[in-house]
């Protein structure tokens, strides 16, 4: 820091003893609002219209800004203390940290560089309360890129780094003089890398989870050395010794398993643990409403990396065919009725007096297909086939796949005749032709999901029928399930085949890349094609079910950031577990813990770039819910204003937890107005719930095409361009982004 800014600083902290010490006098006499008041009054009322002016405020919570304002916000430097002696000193950008700045912890800790939304994020040197340094690139509160840090023992690491962790090249220096050079991944040492002793020993070859594994060379400083096949099981393990010139004979006393017991003093430093991030801290103009008509944004500011919130959302669209309140923008007759019809002081999305109550328990999903229902044919050569590409041998599937795997001309068609033939098994169903398209990528993907083939073909071809759910959607597809929930099954056109076929490598990619992508998990491509009279293709994809679970899902949620025919037409006493409900049906705020919420931040950016760059659209975020607390009849009982002793233990003991799987939360209740029916976001309550959450991303697969484009074109005469559901998938990944950052928030 320079001397100015250090004399800058000075003058700032004992302006803000004198500011404090005048408030308590102040207390005692008048009251804490009335001098706050009077300071800001006068302060503002120096303002020059259309540029920022100084000031000095003494926020409501105790908290203490002193720099330039503009409007409702801080806008250009500034400086922010916080009552738990936090500081920010730096640039401001609407009310956000942005630029560079220089924010302290009461630790000591320090982090001075650049920031962005609220987020560390750019070129930043942070310090650390025991001296350990970090000086390189970060991405939203994370080390992410090259960067270089110290730790408190003396190592230190330089190379990259991905989301805290170490990942990509990278060099680590123990005090000891051992060093590696290589490749990392999670932050342990995997792949290829050379690890070189303080005695001037040498292993050079692949890792895995911080050991060696696979082939390795061990070299000593005389020159003799020892290849092999290297693995912490001696079983597996076997190598050839080859000694140098000058060096005696091979000797047999030495143990190549000793290399892994002279790796256990050489551990890697852990991440270090800092308590409570920039963009996590509480600014005190996000909670009080200083004007009537500031947009309220999350508390702490999260959002998406390089994402302005705008300060309104066109919200009338219509995402799907349903007529339930089309309205164009302007108010009308219909618009007034349809609010009218919706308003119902019986409804708890309204009524806050109304206690939560569980909606009533809904059969099973979908009509099993037995014997002499009209696909039950189709059924059978469904199970027959995912029997043959599943079950028949093939090669041990790697995980790095050739090119040539993604062709779309990477496609088999087998026959299978009633008689049964040398490849395929006699059958009752009519002859029928099957097609697998790419099976190398989809047997890597079950792969890399972790499904093991036998559980995966009981769940699809076992004893237990399918299920048809009752009506297709609105594509016209029809959906089945598998008896246990695990897999669903949806018929496809022969343009949807084509979408994914040509975003298939980037699929592959993606969910390989990030193993908590909240993207669909798809299992299998297939077509069926009947040989008899009818002579029609059927085509169908396997994915993953994101909703079974063990616990029964009380609320589901399809949200997509739209209102115009986003609402159930069904009153609610006829709503039950099995209904989908949308967005203007939804009257909760989800909240994540804070780490848990750092990451579905990240990842959903992640996803939606990935969906975007692919030119996807109509996608939705499914949320299922379930309620921890219920009395006998069936109420939901709320919990404190702060997360539980029981609902932070949660999470330490149960293991089954990953993002959008099985993830304690609290919901917070919110409450539409007569007059907001169509505000995406009701007022929140203060009235919270512990859940268990289900999250996942689902229909990616409609592409913006020519169709869509005249889509586009012919409702934009009817209804703002931005506002419809036929919109640039640039544009769609934005507005879906904006509302589930507002719809989720970090618990704090």
């Amino acid at each position: 820091m320079s001397k100015e800014q250090s004399g800058v600083l000075k003058a700032w902290e004992a302006t803000m003893r004198k500011t404090h010490a005048a408030k308590k006098r102040a207390n005692s006499i008048f009251g804490t609002i009335t001098l706050a008041n009077a300071v800001e009054e006068d302060l503002e009322n120096r303002g020059i219209s259309g540029e920022p002016y100084l000031v000095e405020k003494i926020l409501p919570n105790g908290d203490y800004y002193t720099g330039q304002w503009y409007g409702n916000f801080p806008e250009g430097q500034g400086k922010y203390l916080w009552n738990d002696g936090c500081i920010y000193l730096g640039e401001w950008h609407k009310g956000k940290t942005t630029g560079k700045g220089r924010f302290s912890w009461p630790s000591g800790a320090t982090y001075e560089g650049e920031f962005k939304n609220g987020y560390i994020n750019g070129i930043g040197i942070y310090t650390g309360p025991s001296g350990d340094t970090y000086k390189g690139q970060w991405a939203m509160n994370f080390k992410h890129g090259h960067g270089m840090r110290f730790f408190p023992n003396g190592d230190w690491y330089d190379g990259e780094w991905h989301r805290g962790l170490q990942e990509g090249l990278g060099k680590y220096q123990w005090q000891n003089d051992s060093h590696y050079i290589g490749e990392w991944k999670n932050g342990l040492i995997c792949g290829n890398g050379t690890f070189v002793w303080g005695n001037g020993n040498k292993y050079d070859g692949h890792w895995e989870e911080g050991l060696p594994k696979g082939n390795g060379t061990y070299y000593w400083p005389d020159g003799s050395y020892y290849v092999g096949n290297w693995s912490n099981d001696p079983e597996e393990h076997n190598g050839t010794y080859y000694p140098s010139e000058s060096s005696p004979a091979a000797t047999t006393d030495w143990d190549p398993q000793s290399v892994y017991a002279e790796l256990a003093d050489c551990k890697i430093c852990p991440r270090e643990n800092v308590s409570i991030m920039p963009s996590q801290k509480v600014l005190a103009w996000y909670t009080a409403n200083t004007d009537d008509n500031l947009r309220q944004l999350p508390v702490d500011g999260k959002g998406s990396v390089g994402m302005e919130r705008p300060d309104k959302m066109h919200m009338w669209e219509s995402d799907d065919d349903s007529n339930d309140c089309l309205e164009p923008r302007r108010e009308s007759d219909s618009d007034i009725s349809c609010i009218q019809h919706q308003h119902d002081d019986t409804n708890p999305k309204f009524n806050p007096d109304l206690p939560l109550k569980l909606p009533k328990i809904g059969k099973k999903p979908g009509e099993t297909i037995s014997k002499g229902h009209k696909n039950y044919e189709l059924m059978l050569n469904l199970q027959l086939g995912i029997r043959h590409s599943v079950g028949r041998p093939a090669p041990a599937t790697s995980l790095d796949l050739k090119a040539a795997a993604f062709d779309p001309k990477e496609k088999f068609w087998t026959r299978f005749p009633t008689e049964g033939s040398k490849y395929t098994p006699p059958h009752q169903s009519c002859e029928f032709k099957w097609k697998d398209y790419c099976p190398v990528v989809f047997r890597a993907l079950r792969k890399l999901f972790k499904v093991d083939p036998a559980d995966y073909m009981i769940s699809i071809c076992g004893n237990g029928a399918l299920r048809e759910l009752s009506s297709p959607g609105k594509s016209g597809s029809f959906f089945y399930l598998t008896e246990d929930d695990r897999y669903m099954i949806k018929t496809m056109k022969k343009s949807e085949v084509k979408v994914f076929i040509r975003m298939l490598f980037a699929y592959y990619n993606h969910v390989r890349n990030f193993e908590n992508t909240l993207v669909i998990k798809y299992y299998g491509l297939h077509c069926v094609k009947l040989t008899g009279p009818i002579q029609r293709k059927v085509r169908f994809i396997i994915m993953g079910n994101l909703l079974r679970s063990e616990f029964t899902i009380h609320r589901r949620f399809d949200l997509k950031g739209s209102s115009l025919g986003r609402i159930t037409d069904k009153p609610e006493s006829e709503i039950d577990t099995t209904a989908i409900l949308k967005d203007l049906d939804l009257n909760f705020i989800f909240k994540l813990e804070k780490t848990w919420f750092d990451e579905f931040c990240w990842q959903i950016d992640r996803d939606c770039e990935f969906l975007e760059t692919e030119r996807t659209m109509d996608y939705s975020l499914l949320v299922g819910i379930h309620f921890k607390e219920i009395t006998s009849n069936g109420e939901i009982i709320p919990c404190g204003s702060q997360p539980s002793s029981g609902y932070l233990l949660f999470f330490l003991t149960w293991g089954g937890i990953k993002l959008g799987t099985n993830m304690p939360a609290r919901v917070e209740r919110t409450i539409r107005k007569p007059e907001s029916v169509f505000q995406l976001v009701g007022e929140q309550t203060g009235e919270c719930y512990e859940v268990i959450m289900f999250f996942g991303i689902i229909d990616i697969l409609q592409d913006y095409d020519i169709t869509k484009r005249l889509e586009h074109a012919y409702k934009s005469i009817q209804y703002d361009p931005t506002s419809i559901s036929a919109v640039d998938p640039k544009q769609y990944s934005k507005r879906f982004r904006d509302f589930i950052f507002k719809v989720f928030c970090e618990d704090i």
